[in-house]
């Protein structure tokens, strides 16, 4: 099928140049052209591609303003407007495709030239699309599906970033039911989902998922304290001193010689034990067991980890941590500090396979100014984890509030709606791909469309996000989750009243 042409390249005070040109729209069909659009023309070099990113009309007859409000409404009439009305785009040059692959212009191509729409397997190789990769929505005003390669997407971590209603937990969903859908052949890593919100826990009733998806409640999580060196619990308690670090640890080293004489594991308060009755100075044993005493309180230390990594990560599952019934922040981020370390130590010594920690509201564990007992284990991840196949995906509605090594370490953002200045400015600032241009267009998109920049693609597109198969029990709307919440208290109210009348 002969393909038809856009339109052609026009002179204008700069262009054609090696870096844009300008073309006038002579396609007759209704809105030819669209902005964000791949188009390409045949050069000296090649296929030369660029992207539209303006769009202008003109019509000479309303060129001057005094002739315009002379004649009024009455100057089609005079006059033949309508034939002297046409759509100039602008292009923006991105490379050309030539017979060594892509490579930059270094020559402008020539007015006249005809420029048709970009399309097919030629786009989808010119952007870095992988047949087998990570399909994540469909490329806008192309109907192409968008499919990432797996290690361009997540061996340097990725940022999904959006404010609250845009989509973000939406569009981490589909990536992660892509994930299951994976068969051995094309790679399958472990997935671990801290889930702040109970948004991911109805993926474990899918049938299609049976037994590859596993909840584990915040509530009945417990760290093996024998796992547990001074050095972690100076992490937990960032006010211990370094001197009384020390003097733990050789209580630590006595308990741990016990253990591997009598076999018996020991927790908190063998620990707690062990300071009591260990000489020291009355000041530092004073404030050890403060210390200890008030994790003990928290509830969350044992004699060993719940629930055990090991045996939960294996390829193509995932391990989802719901975080709902936790309140306190603190117990979060001292969880949140456990998990990154020891996942991280795990896959060093290949004891767990290649795996991706998706972590919602990442703002609240790894902040910017603020302090966080979960930000440095974190930001140790964002620097070392690709070395070792293990991988980030930070999730947050504030990226302005999130730690700058973190969002610096992503290699791959992909920006929902946001609004905030301040957050635009600070994403602006932390991807040299994001210029001021596009980063308005960011304000302005629709809820499911985002914009992805980074390792994952040879160049910024904008995309819709593909709905999850599986949609949440929080994507009810307001009205539903009342009708849902009165219509289930009705049901239980009369069954109550049955059990009681027999």
């Amino acid at each position: 099928m002969e393909r038809k042409p856009l339109g052609n390249v026009v002179c204008g005070e700069d262009s054609p140049s090696q870096s844009a040109f300008s073309f006038v729209v002579t396609a007759k069909e209704n809105l030819p052209v669209r902005h964000g659009q791949f188009v390409e023309l045949e050069a000296e070099e090649g296929r030369v591609v660029g992207m539209v990113v303006n769009l202008f009309k003109t019509n000479r007859y309303f060129m001057r303003a005094e002739a315009v409000k002379a004649y009024g409404e009455g100057l089609p009439t005079v006059y033949p407007t309508d034939k002297w009305e046409y759509l100039l785009a602008q292009v923006q040059i991105l490379g050309v495709l030539n017979g060594y692959g892509f490579d930059r212009v270094s020559y402008p191509p020539s007015p006249g030239q005809q420029v048709y729409k970009l399309e097919g397997e030629a786009l989808s190789s010119f952007l870095g699309f992988d047949p087998s990769g990570v399909e994540i929505g469909e490329l806008k005003h192309h109907s192409l599906p968008v499919r990432l390669n797996l290690t361009r997407l997540f061996q340097k971590h990725v940022a999904i970033l959006a404010m609250s209603g845009a989509g973000k937990s939406f569009c981490a969903r589909t990536i992660i039911e892509q994930l299951l859908s994976r068969d051995a052949s094309q790679g399958r890593p472990a997935i671990i989902v801290v889930d702040v919100h109970g948004e991911y826990t109805d993926l474990a009733e899918a049938p299609e998922y049976s037994g590859r998806v596993k909840v584990v409640w915040g509530n009945k999580m417990k760290i093996g304290v024998p796992g547990l060196s001074a050095r972690d619990f100076l992490e937990f308690v960032p006010d211990m001193s370094e001197m009384q670090a020390r003097e733990l640890q050789e209580v630590i080293r006595e308990l741990r010689k016990s253990m591997k004489e009598n076999g018996s594991p020991y927790g908190l308060d063998e620990l707690i034990a062990g300071v009591q009755e260990a000489e020291m100075n009355g000041n530092i044993k004073a404030a050890l067991l403060a210390w200890l005493s008030d994790l003990k309180s928290l509830d969350l230390f044992g004699t060993f980890d719940q629930p055990s990594l090991e045996s939960l990560l294996c390829p193509g599952s995932v391990l989802i941590l719901d975080f709902k019934p936790l309140v306190s922040l603190r117990k979060k981020q001292i969880l949140v500090a456990y998990l990154v370390r020891r996942l991280f130590e795990l896959r060093k010594r290949e004891c767990v396979p290649p795996f991706i920690l998706f972590l919602e509201e990442a703002h609240q564990f790894a902040p910017s100014e603020e302090r966080s007992i979960s930000k440095s284990a974190i930001e140790m991840l964002a620097r070392e984890g690709r070395k070792f196949s293990a991988s980030l995906a930070v999730i947050s509605q504030r990226p302005v509030r999130l730690s700058t090594t973190v969002l610096s370490q992503a290699g791959t953002n992909i920006i929902l709606r946001m609004t905030n200045p301040y957050d635009l400015e600070h994403i602006r600032r932390s991807s040299e791909a994001i210029t001021s241009r596009v980063a308005e267009t960011i304000s302005s998109l629709p809820v499911g469309e985002a914009l992805i920049v980074g390792e994952a693609v040879n160049f910024p597109i904008f995309v819709r996000i593909r709905k999850p198969e599986h949609l949440p029990r929080t994507s009810l709307s307001f009205e539903e989750a009342a009708k849902r919440y009165e219509s289930e208290r009705s049901q239980v109210n009369s069954d109550v009243s049955s059990l009681m009348s027999w």
